[in-house]
């Protein structure tokens, strides 16, 4: 028997008010796997990674972490463990330190002070540069290092399936090439990823395979190495 994905989707509409955003997604992330999400601006890219998460309303379909059936569940109970994100535009308490910004991230252990001060160290050595800034208040960072703490913040939830959404958007290259090395670091220690991208180059550096979503649905997957050897035409026939 094959092993269950870490995420499962099946036949997911969703979508804000009256309307359909997303229709009959069906998607997987295996664990240990990193799979992107390529497509334009307004593809309902975003809206699958809120689903996951209960933030938008789920009329039909199927979403599945590891064992657990989240399609019913709130977003607090599936923030406990199952899945955490890195959300477009970090949206940090800017007002606080790093490092209790990070500590946010932990909220459903803090009865657990020993297993939160492992996960933390952990954030300090995939991002040194936090743990020397972590009295720092966030609102004197630079985007890439706001950017580590979003990751960071994530990685604190100690979740089953990390979610990132645009995690290279408006960074400079330095920036961009250390959030790649960090996705594939955790890569190495098992994470599972499922990261919303626009930039085509990341998503092939640090994914296994690349669903291409267009006007709400799933219209196509690739692997890396089609798009390195000549597939990029398909896709540039996507994202326009």
């Amino acid at each position: 028997m094959s092993e269950r994905p870490t995420l499962e989707i099946n036949s997911l509409s969703a979508g804000y008010g009256r309307f359909d955003v997303v229709r009959d997604v069906a998607l997987s992330v295996g664990k240990g796997e990193a799979v992107a999400l390529l497509g334009p601006n307004g593809a309902g890219k975003t809206t699958v990674l809120r689903a996951i998460m209960g933030l938008v309303k789920q009329r039909r379909g199927l979403i599945r972490i590891g064992g657990t059936d989240v399609s019913a569940l709130p977003t607090h109970r599936i923030a406990r463990g199952l899945a955490a994100i890195a959300p477009e535009g970090r949206r940090l308490f800017l007002d606080q330190s790093v490092e209790d910004n990070l500590l946010l991230g932990a909220l459903h252990l803090r009865h657990d002070r020993a297993r939160t001060q492992i996960l933390l160290a952990s954030v300090y050595d995939l991002f040194p540069v936090l743990k020397a800034y972590r009295q720092r208040l966030s609102s004197f960072l630079s985007g890439g290092e706001q950017q580590m703490v979003a990751i960071g913040r994530m990685l604190m939830s100690d979740p089953e399936i990390m979610l990132l959404d645009e995690p290279s958007v408006a960074l400079s290259p330095v920036a961009v090439d250390i959030v790649v090395k960090a996705m594939l670091e955790l890569r190495k220690r098992g994470a599972s990823l499922l990261l919303v991208e626009q930039r085509t180059d990341v998503a092939t550096r640090v994914c296994d395979r690349l669903y291409v979503m267009t006007h709400g649905e799933i219209v196509d997957e690739m692997k890396p190495e089609t798009i390195r050897s000549g597939g990029m035409s398909i896709l540039n026939k996507y994202l326009g």
